[in-house]
């Protein structure tokens, strides 16, 4: 391979975590939610698929995100805000 394509030097950022509880506990569903929009707000929204096994714009976490919305609205945090409104229109189509 050519060097041109190797980044030795390239650090490697670990995967975030994110503390969901059980797939059957009532709070999942907040939880991945929560995780889905904290992954794009890193820019690793594959990582919060993953780890959720929810898609980006799942019209069965749009309540929650709606929540999260109004949160982020009350604490002033406009990005985490406008991600959940992004979030809402992938879900609408």
């Amino acid at each position: 391979m050519s060097r041109a394509f190797v980044n030795e030097d390239a650090v490697h950022e670990p995967e975030p975590r994110y503390g969901l509880p059980s797939r059957e506990s009532p709070r999942f569903d907040a939880a991945a939610a929560r995780a889905l929009l904290e992954g794009a707000h890193i820019g690793n929204t594959r990582s919060a698929e993953t780890a959720t096994g929810c898609d980006w714009g799942d019209p069965a976490l749009a309540p929650h995100v709606e929540d999260l919305i109004r949160e982020a609205e009350g604490l002033g945090d406009e990005r985490m805000a406008r991600l959940g409104r992004r979030y809402l229109r992938a879900a609408r189509r």
